[in-house]
């Protein structure tokens, strides 16, 4: 998860700080307030190969970690177990040879 997400700052730095700003800013509705920020982070990051696998491999906890910030957009550290099964699941992805 590191690489992808240091891949996403290297290639997509603006849309991912726009996006950052904009959930930081609206704690209680950024899911909706910021989907086209984050429509717009993925879309670049997702040009990317690595992050392309990790969708592939961790789709399953990931759309878990998703749904659980869906339900809990007031308080969204209540889904620290789900970003943390993601993550496990992201770091042991390698890229395709």
């Amino acid at each position: 998860m590191q690489a992808a997400l240091e891949i996403t700052a290297r290639y997509c730095r603006n849309e991912m700080e726009q996006y950052g700003r904009c959930v930081a800013a609206s704690p209680a509705s950024w899911q909706r307030d910021c989907h086209r920020l984050r429509l717009s982070m993925s879309r670049c990051a997702a040009a990317h190969p690595i992050v392309q696998q990790i969708r592939q491999d961790c789709a399953e906890p990931f759309a878990a970690f998703e749904q659980c910030l869906k339900e809990n957009q007031a308080s969204v550290m209540n889904c620290s177990d789900h970003v943390n099964a993601f993550l496990l699941c992201a770091e042991q992805v390698k890229p395709s040879t």
